[in-house]
């Protein structure tokens, strides 16, 4: 037993390198491998935007960010592990390090502001998995969404602000929150990823005074069942049918930079933009800042107090 509280940070993953791209997508789909022509697709992508995304880079910064925070000016003492869901270091691989470690408590959090079935309760699963596997029985406190948190969404807000700024004064700028499209049938179920990406695009857009917003989802997956919709690109077009001439993207579903970030806003709306001549720039985003990491400590400290005012299982 330790005395000091684990937690599990976890994020989506993306592969290192070209050659990885293949067994990355095979990872996403279960073990299934994907089609030829999808991998040559998804490798033209991580070719457009330079090869690779930061994001390995930027959990790996985040993770050790967010231990120091922690440990900075409480007595309780932190480790912060990182797990990705579908790349290295793989999540299995943290949970055997916090077993090894002999951690019997860890908080876990998720690089994903909002809770979905489909996507935060998926990480938890794969815990689950490989503590079965490992036949590890550490206690996980799940933080199941954080989209109201007011460090979120002030650091989203003064990144927005911020980017505003850099539009010619006095044009009229429409704000574009976005996120990554689910599956339509999660509506059947009483998700509530939709109306929690509302609520933060509405909590910032009161922050700033916004006159002018909308939100889209982007990234739709390539399946035959209908995704949550409008896309960012349609959205583009929709604005510009309107007469808008410039658009800020805020993806708030997302906090570091990877390849929705890179391909589909930065190449992709970009590119539908300049087509209907309309300026389109993005905010900046929160990666592994020290007001983003701070906050992510308060949301740790907030979930372990509750579980330390409580005896161990």
């Amino acid at each position: 037993m330790s005395d000091v509280m684990g937690v599990l940070l976890m994020a989506y993953g993306s592969p290192d390198r070209l050659e990885d791209v293949e067994a990355y997508y095979t990872h996403i789909r279960g073990g299934r491998k994907p089609a030829p022509e999808f991998v040559a697709e998804l490798k033209e992508r991580y070719k457009t935007v330079g090869g690779r995304t930061p994001l390995s880079e930027i959990s790996e910064a985040t993770r050790s960010g967010l231990e120091a925070q922690l440990n900075s000016s409480r007595d309780d003492r932190y480790r912060v592990f990182l797990g990705m869901k579908h790349w290295h270091p793989y999540i299995e691989q943290a949970v055997g390090e916090m077993r090894d470690e002999g951690h019997d408590r860890a908080v876990g959090l998720v690089l994903a502001p909002h809770y979905s079935r489909m996507s935060i309760a998926g990480y938890f699963h794969y815990v689950d998995d490989a503590q079965e596997k490992l036949g590890s029985h550490i206690e996980i406190l799940p933080v199941e969404s954080w989209h109201l948190h007011p460090s979120y969404l002030e650091a989203v807000a003064k990144r927005t602000r911020s980017r505003l700024a850099d539009f010619p004064a006095g044009s009229d700028v429409t704000v574009v929150f976005t996120a990554h499209s689910l599956p339509e049938k999660i509506l059947e179920h009483a998700d509530p990823y939709p109306r929690q990406l509302q609520e933060t695009s509405q909590a910032i857009a009161q922050m700033l005074g916004l006159e002018r917003w909308t939100f889209s989802y982007q990234s739709a997956g390539r399946t035959p069942d209908p995704w949550l919709g409008p896309d960012i690109v349609d959205t583009v077009h929709d604005l510009a049918d309107q007469g808008v001439q410039h658009i800020l993207v805020a993806p708030v579903g997302f906090v570091s930079e990877h390849l929705e970030i890179h391909y589909d806003i930065d190449f992709e709306a970009q590119r539908a933009a300049s087509d209907r001549g309309v300026t389109l720039k993005r905010i900046e985003m929160l990666n592994s800042s020290s007001d983003f990491v701070a906050g992510l400590a308060e949301v740790v400290r907030q979930r372990a107090a509750k579980a330390r005012a409580l005896p161990t299982t």
